[in-house]
């Protein structure tokens, strides 16, 4: 039986700031490591931010930093070896093309499709078709999916400013022009001058 203390210490020691799930330890009993979890929750060690899923919090003298959606969903498609892609509003929230904080963040995964609830916010999983996981670069592939959430014709001149400035800290222009090959003529027209800029 493999005792209390070595998976306390092993979870205390987790650096702050850092998602924690119950499968991370699957040297342990479940239910062993279920216990010690919740008894850790009830001391402030941790947060319970949903079944399964557990938080080692960031502390600074505002209060504890919690996680953002983004950071928690990255951490789950790591667990499940798993890539995934901001779509919708989510995938302009996170370019900086909205100011909107979604309640529901949605992804396209290369796993399962599946619903997460983190407090009053969603984490969204939508099975993706693999087209979607082709680029080289993260930045056109959120791209794409934020373009599209957008629509041809409504992209000004405040997005534009966005987008280039986005474009022009990536730091691989050669992967960035080979992506750009792939993506729909229309975005390609709005895109393609900032790179040759």
């Amino acid at each position: 039986m493999v005792g209390i203390k070595p998976l306390i210490q092993l979870i205390q020691d987790v650096p702050e700031g850092t998602v924690i799930f119950r499968s991370d330890y699957p040297q342990y009993n479940a239910e062993f490591v279920g216990n010690v979890l919740s008894r850790l929750v009830e001391d402030g060690t941790i947060l319970r931010l949903s079944q399964g899923i557990y938080y080692r919090p960031k502390m600074s003298r505002f209060g504890v930093i919690k996680p953002t959606m983004t950071q928690l969903a990255k951490s789950i498609a790591k667990r499940d070896n798993v890539h995934i892609l901001p779509v919708g509003e989510t995938a302009l929230n996170e370019l900086g093309l909205s100011t909107q904080v979604p309640m529901s963040y949605t992804f396209l995964t290369t796993g399962s499709a599946r619903k997460i609830q983190i407090g009053a916010s969603t984490i969204v999983f939508k099975r993706g078709v693999q087209r979607n996981f082709v680029y080289q670069t993260t930045l056109v592939a959120c791209l794409v999916q934020a373009l599209k959430a957008l629509g041809k014709d409504n992209v000004g001149n405040e997005e534009t400013s966005q987008i280039a400035s986005l474009i022009d800290k990536e730091p691989d222009k050669s992967a960035l022009l080979h992506d750009l090959m792939m993506v729909p003529v229309w975005m390609r027209k709005i895109l393609l001058p900032m790179i040759k800029k």
